[in-house]
């Protein structure tokens, strides 16, 4: 059900909720699709974490909440675009489809009110970039469950206190110095891609990692996730990108107008 007080974005891109996920911060997320109206959705994948749901079938009321959220904005005339990610990559099948009034594409092309060409891709086309073997990604995997299980222990002790919802786990990884190297590698190879292709940006997901900058005169967007950061990119209705956090309190997290994107300056 939309609130009262709507906010109108001329785009808005969301990806890695991991609906079917018991860290998945969907009550958050059903909150900020209420409060925002749009011309044009994107889901930048990971929207429905079928990997998760094939070791262990979990599936919360407020998960299904966000998919007839989702239903309604369909059938409130926005377009919503489709682009699966890995753990939702049995949607890839259907590229250039359209399921229940949602467009699939392995990749799209966004075009800002300012003419500027988005190049939106979930991510994990750079995965290579991080350099990691696949042993090192088993251990990863495992070290990150263990992460969101702090950060689900941790936060529910703040609430306990009257604390706010923060992310321990964004936290952390601040902090090794191997996350930050695979996430520069990872944003290194995506803003590599939109130069290649001749865009002015790209939008992106998978690493759980909302950023929003730019670099070598390319914009790159990285809309984060709905089970660490709860964040949301924006277009507004004049062009300016805006990076938006969304959990018990909301704030825009980065800005950028992209009136200096051809200072072709880092």
């Amino acid at each position: 059900m939309q609130n009262s007080n709507t906010t109108f974005y001329r785009a808005v891109f969301i990806s890695d909720v991991h609906l079917g996920y018991k860290d998945c911060k969907a009550a958050y997320l059903l909150d900020f699709l209420n409060s925002i109206k749009c011309e044009t959705l994107y889901l930048v994948g990971d929207i429905v974490d079928l990997w998760s749901m094939k070791r262990r079938f979990y599936w919360h009321p407020s998960h299904y909440q966000v998919l007839e959220a989702l239903k309604e904005k369909v059938e409130q005339g926005t377009r919503v675009i489709y682009v699966p990610g890995n753990h939702d990559e049995t949607l890839r099948r259907y590229d250039q489809d359209t399921l229940m009034g949602v467009e699939v594409h392995r990749q799209f092309e966004h075009i800002t009110t300012q003419n500027k060409r988005f190049l939106i891709l979930h991510g994990d086309d750079f995965d290579s970039a991080t350099r990691y073997s696949k042993l090192i990604s088993i251990i990863g995997d495992t070290a990150y469950d263990f992460l969101l299980f702090l950060n689900r222990w941790h936060n529910r002790a703040r609430r306990l206190y009257g604390g706010r919802y923060w992310s321990l786990a964004s936290w952390i990884k601040a902090r090794v110095y191997k996350a930050q190297e695979a996430i520069q590698a990872f944003e290194n190879a995506a803003i590599h891609e939109a130069k290649k292709g001749g865009y002015d940006g790209i939008v992106c997901g998978h690493i759980h990692q909302p950023q929003l900058r730019i670099c070598e005169g390319v914009v790159y967007c990285n809309d984060g996730d709905w089970i660490e950061n709860c964040t949301a990119l924006v277009e507004n209705k004049d062009g300016r990108m805006e990076l938006l956090h969304w959990s018990d309190t909301q704030q825009v997290l980065a800005t950028n107008n992209l009136r200096h994107l051809n200072d072709k300056a880092a």
